[in-house]
């Protein structure tokens, strides 16, 4: 007995259920965690499905980590709501809602659609993405695809607040990303390697979010956010496994400009991202 494979013939095999894995990273949702691609160049054959369960993570470095790190300084050492206009804190809280740092789960599945094209559905503890592509061989081993995603960050989906006054439960956005990839797939599928190029962008906003009591209330006005985020950059990923089953991992780095406005003050910040994320794959 056989069944379809990328475009390929591979002996079939018995699989396992992956509902203890994905129930297990439903229950540790978290705040932040990145939408990472975790698929190969190479797209699944028509009917062919691929889920996915594992985590990810959001990493700021540089001028992005010393922002949030800043605010939360600030904001321990007054004691207090920051003061309107306050440039300095208005760029952690930029960061902390529009990179979202942290780690989340991530789960999903891809299907194969027919001439070489696949969707994607994916969840992370702070977002969901929908994406649609196609590949095309460049041998038997190597492929080349280019694809188109949308995302939307979703409300009530943070344990804690990263900084005081910014209600990371109050979240809510959109966006879109583009990934091309170059990857390589062994015969029978052994081992996958992927690299590339994706660049993206993303709205976010944070609505009625009024300082708590006794911490220095500013006056009537809700503090609200808004926050434009533009980011470009490399992934490189690689998954090994047997038949039906591989462990997938991946690495995004990418340089985001992020430009919004908080509290009364109109902010803008840019550095490097890091997006780590490891997945176990079960394919059906």
């Amino acid at each position: 007995m056989t069944e379809r494979r990328e475009g390929r013939e591979t002996p079939s095999g018995r699989g396992f259920s992956t509902f203890p894995v994905l129930a297990l990273a439903a229950a540790c949702a978290g705040c932040g965690g990145a939408l990472p691609l975790l698929h190969p160049a190479r797209t699944l054959a028509i009917g062919d499905v691929r889920a996915l369960a594992g985590f990810s993570s959001n990493i700021a470095v540089g001028n992005l980590s010393s922002a949030v790190r800043n605010a939360a300084n600030e904001a321990a050492a007054s004691q207090s709501a920051p003061n309107p206009g306050n440039t300095a804190y208005a760029e952690g809280a930029l960061v902390a809602a529009s990179v979202g740092p942290g780690l989340a789960p991530v789960a999903g599945a891809r299907v194969g659609i027919g001439s070489q094209a696949e969707g994607g559905l994916a969840y992370t503890g702070r977002s969901v993405r929908a994406d649609i592509r196609r590949s095309f061989d460049l041998s038997d081993t190597w492929a080349f695809s280019v694809g188109a995603g949308g995302s939307a960050a979703l409300y009530g989906r943070a344990q804690t607040d990263a900084l005081p006054d910014v209600d990371l439960g109050r979240l809510h956005g959109w966006g879109a990303d583009v990934p091309v990839l170059v990857g390589y797939q062994s015969d029978g599928d052994l081992y996958m390697f992927w690299t590339g190029l994706r660049g993206g962008w993303e709205h976010v906003n944070i609505d009625d979010v009024t300082s708590e009591p006794g911490s220095g209330q500013i006056g009537p006005t809700p503090i609200s956010l808004a926050a434009t985020r533009f980011w470009g950059g490399g992934v490189v990923g690689a998954a090994v496994g047997f038949r039906h089953v591989h462990v997938a991992m991946e690495l995004d780095a990418s340089y985001a400009s992020i430009t919004g406005d908080y509290n009364g003050a109109h902010a803008h910040i840019a550095g490097v991202t890091l997006a780590p994320a490891s997945a176990l794959w079960w394919r059906f």
